[in-house]
């Protein structure tokens, strides 16, 4: 694995991997993000990455989860400021992510973005599939973000061999245990293939999740004045059926889905949701299937 990817927005990510590889970043494709809306905050944003990374440049920089495709002379200024971070030599490619297929497509007309990135995987849609094509034939790379769907997607094997059907796709696991990592390293040596058996697992999980379902991004968790933590409780049911279930029966558990009945419906979370869910329904269709099962109503393993 040689390809990093990381963002201002995620915590002490760049502080740790900057300490993790001492600076020393040849033969290391090195990706980071930035938030910003303005010029002002883009270059604040910039150095901030240089110094945690403990590098005088980065491969790859994307202006992270846009509203728009950004154009030069569109009044805010932000492409305008890739294009003078390139030519000071503080960064080396320009990307783009995006979570609205609309928004997503337009990055790809406009002909401006080296690189996508954007929700990705066999539980996509066909519309949002489609991207891949669209990337390659406009000389861009996908970077598949959410490759395992949030985390619905348990069968690595067929995530894996689903994407290398892409040649200008490189996904995003999201690795967080030791043991997940070798399961990934293993297919270096051994890569998984697309065989009758992993397309049938593909088409189980197609039929039971595909839809109108949360992946767990968490962009609109701050802003619930109940204090519901929407990214885990809107997909509980999903959850409860793709892991092992006692833990999400815990009393921890269990008190956080009660938070739900103080839902005021007040919308904020839908304005939030980059996949413009409606989200205070996806709630209360969560609650009312956790219930049943807590109720012995409905089994699940």
């Amino acid at each position: 694995m040689r390809f990093f990817d990381t963002a201002r927005a995620y915590s002490d990510s760049e502080e740790k991997l900057g300490l993790a590889f001492g600076g020393h970043w040849d033969g290391i494709c090195l990706a980071t993000k930035t938030e910003a809306r303005t010029p002002e905050a883009f270059w604040k944003d910039l150095d901030t990455s240089l110094c945690l990374l403990k590098t005088d440049c980065i491969d790859l920089y994307q202006l992270h989860c846009v509203p728009q495709c950004y154009r030069p002379g569109d009044g805010t200024g932000m492409y305008e400021c890739m294009l003078e971070a390139k030519r000071q030599g503080k960064i080396r490619h320009i990307g783009i992510t995006a979570h609205k297929i609309g928004v997503a497509e337009e990055i790809i007309d406009s002909e401006l973005y080296e690189t996508l990135q954007f929700p990705f995987s066999y539980l996509s849609s066909e519309r949002e599939r489609a991207l891949a094509d669209k990337c390659k034939a406009a000389g861009m790379a996908l970077i598949a973000m959410k490759a395992l769907a949030g985390g619905l997607i348990t069968d690595s094997a067929a995530a894996f061999a689903y994407i290398a059907q892409f040649d200008n796709v490189l996904p995003i696991w999201g690795i967080q245990r030791e043991s997940e990592l070798d399961e990934w390293l293993a297919f270096f040596e051994h890569p998984a293939e697309l065989n009758d058996v992993l397309r049938a697992s593909i088409e189980k999980d197609r039929a039971e999740l595909t839809g109108n379902f949360c992946r767990g991004c968490g962009y609109c968790v701050p802003t619930c004045p109940a204090h519901i933590q929407i990214n885990q409780c809107a997909r509980m049911s999903l959850m409860l059926r793709r892991a092992p279930s006692a833990g999400w029966l815990s009393e921890e558990v269990q008190a956080e889905m009660r938070k739900i009945e103080d839902c005021v419906s007040c919308g904020v979370c839908k304005t939030k949701c980059p996949y413009e869910l409606d989200t205070p329904a996806l709630l209360r269709k969560n609650y009312e299937d956790y219930r049943r099962v807590l109720a012995g109503e409905v089994k699940v393993d």
